[in-house]
This record gives structure tokens, C-alpha cells and sequence, in this order.
């Protein structure tokens, strides 16, 4: 994937191709090149694709949770004069999809669901004992992924500078409090815009039956899965990951 960082105001972002928006959202130890299979097809079949840059780590310690990283994006979508798009979110991205669709159900046109937290999520634990242990940090990074050769040295150092740094790490912590305290569960039975579920059949994040249980309470969802794959299927699978997400888009007419 080649593509230039805008900097506009207070945004980054990347973009390409014309047609339905979507906006894609990392999670808490994601990047834009996790999306790298996304922003190469998804312009070729029609859709324009956004990929901004959460300010996971940017926020006051107090304002650093999912309801301002949903206000973040409105402020996104508003600077960029959007309507009617579609949120596309793994991980903690996908909690920020749900909470902004419940407070902006408007303005979404559907919702792609991947490894979402919001119901629940296994984290590497509240106080990340051995954030100090490379091997301890290399082995929660494997543990991602189904084949772990995907959790290369770059993506390993990247966690491992994360969890090390004393402010990113409470800041990590107060998402994943954050993420708690705003389970979806409750809400999913009233969003009534069509989301596709593509879960990985082997992720330990958020186990498969988070994915069932996405699929039981949102009243127009559609599931899939994808074998050998763990908690990032567009990271680790993405041909198939796009496959089916754009088949899905198609057959919905989006």
C-alpha cells in the first residue's frame, strides 16, 4: 500500500477511490498499515476508504475512553463534510463504531464489525505484570494472531515501546476501563443499521462466541468466519477478509 499521511487541522489521515465512504478504525495497538488489504480494494470496487488517526494517546488521561474517540470521529466526519458512510472497526475500533452508531445512528449507512470489542475482550491483564519481559510481550503479541509469524519484530517493538512508556500505559488501561464501562449489550437490540460480522474462527481477544453473541442481539447482521485466523482477519486473511466484505457490500447495495 502507498499512500501520503494527511495533516489537516487537528486530523491525520489517509484516503483513496470515490463512491460510498468508509471509515476505518484501528484499535488500541493498531496501525493504519494493519488496513493495508482494505485500502487497496475496497477503491477498486467502487467505495472511498478513510483511515484517521485515533488520538488513543493524545487526550487528557480523564478524556481518554471510547465516548470522546466517538466525538473525535464526529468532528472527523463533520471536517470532512460526510453523510451517510459506513464504519468499518476492529478491535477497540469497532467499540467506537457501536458507540457512535447508538449516539449517531443517522449518519450510518451499515457497520463492519472484525474482533470488536464491547461486549467483551481479553487484554494482556489490567496491570501487564511483565511489561518489562521482551519474550513476555513477543508471546501476548503471538497470541493474536493464529499464525504467530504475523506478530513480526515491528509489531512486537511497537507493543513492547507501548507498554513501556509510562503515560501510554495509563492511558491503555483507562481504554480498557473505559471499554468496561460502556458495554454494549443493552443497546445492540435498538441499532437496527445492517452490520457485517467477519470474526476470525480462532481469536482469543474476543472469542468467537463475542461474535454469536454480536450476531443474536443486533436485529440485521449477517456473520461470517474466516478459518485459521485470529483477532485480526483483515491483518492475517486479508483476501478472504475482503472477499467477503465486498460481496457483502454488493449483495446489500451499498
Amino acid at each position: 500500500m502507498k499512500y501520503t499521511l494527511k495533516k489537516e487541522t487537528t486530523f491525520n489521515y489517509i484516503e483513496a477511490g470515490e463512491g460510498t465512504p468508509i471509515i476505518v478504525l484501528h484499535g488500541i495497538m493498531g496501525s493504519l498499515s494493519n488496513f493495508n488489504g482494505v485500502f487497496d480494494a475496497l477503491p477498486k470496487n467502487g467505495f472511498k476508504v478513510l483511515i484517521p488517526e485515533l488520538p488513543l494517546y493524545d487526550l487528557p488521561l480523564l478524556k481518554t475512553n471510547v465516548k470522546n474517540f466517538a466525538l473525535y470521529l464526529k468532528k472527523f466526519t463533520e471536517f470532512k463534510k460526510l453523510k451517510n458512510y459506513i464504519l468499518l472497526g476492529n478491535s477497540l475500533g469497532g467499540h467506537i463504531a457501536l458507540y457512535y452508531t447508538k449516539k449517531f445512528p443517522e449518519h450510518v449507512k451499515a457497520m463492519v464489525l472484525t474482533g470488536s470489542s464491547g461486549l467483551y475482550e481479553s487484554s494482556m491483564g489490567e496491570s501487564y505484570p511483565k511489561r518489562s519481559n521482551y519474550d513476555y510481550i513477543k508471546a501476548k503479541a503471538e497470541e493474536v494472531f493464529y499464525d504467530p509469524k504475523i506478530a513480526t519484530k515491528e509489531v512486537v517493538d511497537d507493543v513492547f515501546a507501548s507498554v513501556n512508556n509510562r503515560m501510554k500505559l495509563l492511558k491503555t488501561l483507562a481504554i480498557a476501563k473505559s471499554a468496561i464501562r460502556h458495554n454494549m449489550a443493552k443497546d445492540l437490540p435498538k441499532m437496527t443499521n445492517p452490520t457485517c460480522i467477519i470474526w476470525g474462527k480462532n481469536d482469543k481477544v474476543t472469542p468467537p462466541d463475542v461474535a454469536e453473541e454480536f450476531n443474536n442481539l443486533l436485529p440485521d447482521s449477517d456473520l461470517f468466519w474466516i478459518d485459521k485466523c485470529g483477532h485480526a482477519p483483515m491483518m492475517e486473511r486479508p483476501d478472504e477478509f475482503n472477499e467477503i466484505l465486498i460481496k457483502w457490500l454488493k449483495e446489500r447495495k451499498f
